[in-house]
């Protein structure tokens, strides 16, 4: 009787540490329309992740954690995770597609939500470009004002060599005695910057304070503490999504605990 005592409390024990522990969990989306590139949060162990072009995706997870797909197209889903999901190692989403209210209203031509599908339905012609023309040119944005600026500050190279000759970029050395070319550096790197937070801020706001929620008052005060972090350029140039909604949450969890320890 002793023995059986001690070999259930083992087993709980063990349950309970299974339990505790978050292990990687095989989801997989199923609606009617396209799947890939859906928000998957956990909300619960502030885990994140994105769905491939199969509806597949992997996100650590425990018992009792709460899972929420979302999508531009569809009805924002959660789900709990049961001991059953573990075990198994896997669970289906199934997604609903967003009622449009004025579904009755038709004007023009009807669209599916498919970019690729409705550009090709509406029938219209893309701009003519230099290459269409057969002549050389550019299709990328016009540089910026400060981005000219640094341009004209610091190309080219110091010494230019000719034969036996050579030539001093003088233009190029005045620049970084006096500072300027740091200066113009500097505002280039904060125009990129701001840019980068708008962007984060129109495209991962609703996941993250989802997960973690803070007065609305506060939401963009969040975004500039963002700004300040000296690795903040580097996640920008990071096009791993995954890794940009990490920083935000990481950052989002010290700037909450910071407002509660200020009221």
């Amino acid at each position: 009787m002793q023995k059986s005592k001690y070999v259930l409390i083992i087993i709980c024990l063990i349950t309970a540490f299974v339990n505790a522990q978050r292990s990687d969990l095989n989801g997989q989306i199923i609606a009617d329309d396209e799947v890939e590139g859906l928000h998957i949060l956990n909300k619960t162990g502030l885990k994140y992740t994105i769905s491939n072009e199969d509806g597949s995706f992997v996100i650590p997870a425990k018992v009792s954690d709460t899972i929420i797909i979302s999508g531009v197209k569809y009805q924002k889903k959660e789900i709990v995770i049961s001991l059953s999901n573990i075990n198994l190692g896997q669970f289906n989403v199934l997604l609903i597609e967003k009622v449009n209210e004025l579904s009755e209203v038709v004007v023009g031509k009807i669209l599916t939500g498919s970019l690729q599908s409705d550009l090709e339905n509406l029938n219209i012609k893309p701009d003519i470009n230099f290459y269409d023309l057969g002549i050389p040119g550019s299709t990328d944005l016009p540089a910026t004002q400060n981005e000219q600026r640094l341009y004209d500050a610091d190309h080219g190279k110091f010494v230019y060599y000719y034969g036996i000759a050579l030539s001093i970029n003088i233009h190029k050395i005045l620049n970084r005695i006096n500072g300027d070319t740091k200066e113009y550096k500097a505002r280039v790197l904060m125009e990129s910057n701001e840019a980068c937070i708008t962007f984060l801020q129109s495209e991962y706001s609703s996941t993250i304070f989802e997960a973690i929620s803070i007065p609305e008052k506060n939401k963009n005060e969040f975004f500039q503490y963002c700004l300040e972090d000296s690795q903040f350029d580097v996640i920008c140039e990071d096009e791993n999504q995954i890794n940009k909604v990490h920083f935000l949450l990481e950052k989002l969890k010290i700037f909450k605990t910071q407002l509660n320890e200020g009221n």
